[in-house]
């Protein structure tokens, strides 16, 4: 079941780096992108934390909006951000990824590292193999074109 069907407005998912800083054009991207969401009602969800995650929480709690951090209660050496609506605690990374992938009503990924490759193919293999509903998966920016044409050279990923 999707999170419109459970609220009123749609809960939209937002991966990417949690080391990025303030210093670099991506944190102010994902602030933006929060502003966006939330000034359109939508519903932001993320990792809880910093960098990408606590830029796109800022940026829709700014703009008046609800921001869903899910945190994960293995992670001790790490605090959720201060721009979080409602912490919602994960078990584990699994419980976690289910959340911000099944939970969403779309999906966006920012730059990152391997926990952003792991959120993206999941959630596109979900996508893929019909076991979500109908609901976009947003790559933003030109290094998701160039990682993908990387590795459609030598894996079998389809158009």
């Amino acid at each position: 079941m999707s999170a419109t069907s459970k609220q009123s407005s749609p809960l939209v998912a937002v991966y990417g780096s949690s080391m990025t800083t303030e210093a670099e054009p991506a944190f102010a991207e994902a602030l933006e992108a929060g502003r966006l969401l939330a000034t359109a009602g939508a519903r932001v969800a993320c990792g809880g934390y910093g960098g990408v995650m606590e830029a796109v929480s800022r940026g829709a709690s700014e703009a008046g909006g609800v921001v869903v951090g899910y945190t994960v209660a293995g992670f001790r050496d790490r605090s959720p951000n201060p721009y979080l609506s409602e912490e919602r605690l994960c078990g584990d990374l699994y419980e976690r990824l289910a959340n911000l992938i099944d939970g969403s009503d779309a999906m966006i990924a920012m730059g990152g590292g391997i926990g952003t490759l792991v959120e993206v193919f999941l959630a596109w293999n979900e996508l893929y193999m019909g076991l979500l509903g109908p609901r976009p998966l947003v790559l933003v920016g030109e290094l998701w074109k160039r990682a993908l044409d990387g590795l459609s050279a030598v894996m079998e990923i389809t158009p």
